[in-house]
C-alpha cells in the first residue's frame, strides 16, 4: 500500500526523506552535545535550539519565549544534575545572556549564546522566517 500511495504522490517521498534527513541531523548535534559539549555548552544549544524552533511556529516575541520546563527536566534531558542545571543557568545570566524568571526565558545576547552552545541552526532545516 505505501509503494502505491509513494508511487502516486512522488511529492510524499521527497517529504518523508527530507523529515529522516533533519531526524538524522537533529539526532547528530544531540549525540555530539552529550560527547563534546561541556554543561555550559548544553544547555546553551539548547536554548538556542528552542528558540529558533519556537520562532518558527510564532512563539517568540522579543527575544522571549516560555520555557515551562523544571531545572530536574532539563537535566534528565541533557544527562546533567538538577544542581548543574542550576549552576549553569546561574553562569548564563551572570554572563548577561539570559534571564530566566518564572518559567520564562529571555535571550539578551544571542550571538553570546550562540557562541556558548556552538548553535548553527542549519541542521534544523527550518524555513527563513526562524533565522536570526
Amino acid at each position: 500500500m505505501h509503494s502505491r500511495l509513494i508511487s502516486s504522490h512522488p511529492r510524499l517521498s521527497d517529504l518523508f526523506w527530507r523529515d529522516t534527513l533533519v531526524d538524522a541531523a537533529v539526532f547528530r548535534q544531540w549525540l555530539i552535545g552529550v560527547g563534546r559539549r561541556s554543561a555550559h555548552g548544553r544547555i546553551a544549544h539548547l536554548l538556542c535550539e528552542l528558540l529558533v524552533r519556537l520562532r518558527a511556529v510564532d512563539l517568540v516575541e522579543d527575544q522571549a519565549y516560555n520555557l515551562p520546563v523544571t531545572r530536574a527536566e532539563l537535566g534528565d534531558a541533557l544527562g546533567l544534575t538538577p544542581v548543574h542545571v542550576n549552576r549553569v543557568l546561574q553562569e548564563l545570566r551572570a554572563e548577561n545572556l539570559i534571564i530566566l524568571h518564572g518559567g520564562f526565558l529571555k535571550v539578551l545576547d544571542w550571538d553570546g549564546l550562540r557562541r556558548a552552545g556552538e548553535f548553527n541552526p542549519a541542521y534544523l532545516h527550518l524555513v527563513r522566517k526562524a533565522a536570526l
